[in-house]
Parts: structure tokens; C-alpha cells; sequence
């Protein structure tokens, strides 16, 4: 018989199955064990003083003279000429949306009541063309558009923690000029 005749069995074709927990549990060599996965993450020198920075309330950059660039987020080596980088820098904690999306959902694809609005953030100071990611609020996504210009929204002091989620947000500069 070939698989052409009319009497041959059906072809069946075989495709991924899920797997449930209880399935695997009852599976042959199957063991049971708990995971202990613990780890460290070395931000490095120019993080780690960013991050630092963060903490105190200021965003740190780095200078390189040779391509007169100045660095956000920092790096202790220059990506353009391929040499160090030379000193710190203080820039300001503004400056202007370079692009930024509306999420509607999460990143685990649940629906979000309020959307967040990532945007990449070109700080003043800093070299063109170089920013960093980070959320809007006080703003609605209709009112959002690129070039304009923003400030973070610092968590309380006493909250800090060295992390770039010590800005809770870059908000409309205007918002200050309206509430200020």
C-alpha cells in the first residue's frame, strides 16, 4: 500500500501540546525542587555614579572632549571615538520628548485602565540625539508630541533609592508654569 491509496491510514500530523504542571509533576524523572536564584548586578563606574546621582537628586553625564559630546546616560568610554571619557558633569533635570508611545496595554498583554506613555527624553545638557527612557504623566496622550520639552518629577528625598525610578515621572514643563 502507499500513503496515495485510498485504503492507507490517515496522515496525522502532530503538533505542540501544552503541558500542564500536574502532567510534568506525574512525568517519568520528573523532580521537585525550588529555586533559589539569587544574583548581582555590577552597574559598573558610570551607572553606578549615575545612579548615585539619582539618589541626591541630580542627573549625572560624562564628557568627552575629544568628540565634544556629553554623555546621558553616562559611559566611561566613548562609543564614537573609542577612547575614555573625561570628566562628570551636572546637567539639568529637563528637556525635550524625542519619541514616545501610548500603551494601552501591559507589557503581560492586561489591559491598562489609565495608558502609560513612554518616551525617550533628550535631557538639556546633554548631546543631541542622546536620551534615555522613561514615563510622562501629568499629561493626556493626546496632548504629547515630539519636541516638547519636559521635567522630571522627583520622588520625595527620603524615598530615593539610587534608581532611575527616583524620577516618577517627566512631566510638561508648562504643568509647572500652571501650577507653580
Amino acid at each position: 500500500m502507499t500513503r496515495d491509496d485510498p485504503g492507507a491510514p490517515p496522515r496525522t500530523t502532530l503538533g505542540p501540546t501544552p503541558l500542564k504542571d500536574a502532567a510534568f509533576r506525574e512525568a517519568v524523572g520528573a523532580v521537585e525542587w525550588e529555586v533559589d536564584a539569587r544574583y548581582a548586578w555590577d552597574t559598573g563606574v558610570a551607572v553606578g555614579e549615575f545612579l548615585r546621582g539619582l539618589r541626591r537628586g541630580v542627573i549625572l553625564a560624562r564628557e568627552c572632549r575629544q568628540c565634544r559630546r556629553i554623555l546621558v546616560p553616562p559611559r566611561m568610554f566613548c562609543e564614537q571615538c573609542f577612547r575614555p571619557t573625561d570628566r562628570w558633569l551636572e546637567v539639568e533635570d529637563t528637556g525635550t520628548v524625542n519619541t514616545f508611545s501610548i500603551c494601552h496595554i501591559r507589557w503581560d498583554m492586561v489591559p491598562l485602565d489609565e495608558p502609560e506613555l513612554p518616551a525617550v527624553i533628550e535631557i538639556d545638557g546633554a548631546s543631541p540625539g542622546i536620551g534615555f527612557m522613561h514615563k510622562l504623566g501629568e499629561v493626556a496622550p493626546d496632548d504629547i508630541s515630539i519636541g516638547m520639552t519636559v521635567e522630571a518629577v522627583w520622588k520625595p528625598e527620603e524615598d530615593r533609592q539610587g534608581s532611575i525610578l527616583d524620577i516618577r515621572y517627566f512631566r510638561p514643563r508648562e504643568a509647572k508654569l500652571r501650577t507653580g
